[in-house]
């Protein structure tokens, strides 16, 4: 019975191709969307007609409610395994926003609390769902949780979006200290920091080519993929990292 992987914001960009990947990896995938269903059910019907067990689940992740509905909706659909517990070993908390480019001056109170309810109170209300079925301290069977953070976080954004790269930041010291609070009870926490990358997300920014125009600018003089950034997530997802914890990767191409 193949370990269920929930990817958040999995309809679109780096989230699905984190599921398309695990899924030829042998994990069996519940992808969660906000509000692109039909997108969610293209997604299905590939992987599905690929062999891979999966499932779309809508909800928003800035909601607790809908979190805790979410993950309880995924075990009854999943199941339990063999053991009777979960069969949930991993958590991709990938959704996230960013806004047009703005100066902190020019930043209301609406747009503060969207990116931060989205971005950092989605992440904890998911990772702490996680926790209660893989920390062996609550009976789970261990896991990995991935974090998706960003190169923003560490270079601040001014004159873009410095409140996207607070809210990255935090998920920095939160993949940190989560980390630690359940390295002894058999669950891993990393973080990935994209850099430019190739996806819709500059589009919602209102800055569609920005990832073509930043390339020249990039050491590598090009931007990355979500396939690349994907690599990284199944990896420390996988038992090849079985010895890491704590971690923050770049992968940014050297920026």
């Amino acid at each position: 019975m193949k370990p269920v992987l929930l990817v958040t914001g999995a309809s679109r960009g780096i989230g699905r191709a984190v599921a398309e990947l695990a899924a030829a990896r042998g994990w069996a995938v519940a992808l969660n969307y906000a509000r692109d269903e039909r997108a969610a059910a293209a997604l299905v019907e590939r992987l599905r007609a690929a062999g891979a067990e999966t499932a779309a689940f809508r909800a928003d992740v800035a909601d607790d409610a809908a979190v805790v509905r979410l993950f309880a909706t995924v075990d009854a659909h999943f199941g339990a395994g063999p053991d009777g517990r979960s069969r949930l070993r991993g958590l991709v908390n990938n959704a996230g926003v960013v806004d047009v480019a703005a100066r902190v001056d020019e930043m209301d109170a609406a747009r503060l609390q969207r990116m931060f309810a989205v971005n950092v109170f989605g992440s904890f209300a998911c990772a702490r769902e996680a926790v209660r079925r893989l920390s062996t301290r609550h009976g789970g069977a261990g896991g990995a949780i991935v974090n998706v953070s960003s190169a923003a976080a560490r270079l601040g954004s001014p004159g873009q979006y410095v409140d996207y790269a607070a809210a990255k930041a935090a998920i920095d010291t939160f993949t940190l200290g989560l980390a630690r609070e359940v390295a002894a009870e058999g669950v891993r926490v990393n973080a990935v920091r994209p850099g430019i990358i190739e996806t819709d997300i500059h589009a919602s920014g209102g800055q569609p080519d920005r990832a073509r125009e930043l390339a020249p600018q990039l050491p590598m003089q090009r931007a990355g993929t979500a396939d690349e950034v994907a690599r990284s997530i199944v990896w420390l997802l996988s038992d090849e990292a079985s010895y890491v914890t704590g971690a923050v990767l770049d992968v940014a191409g050297g920026r």
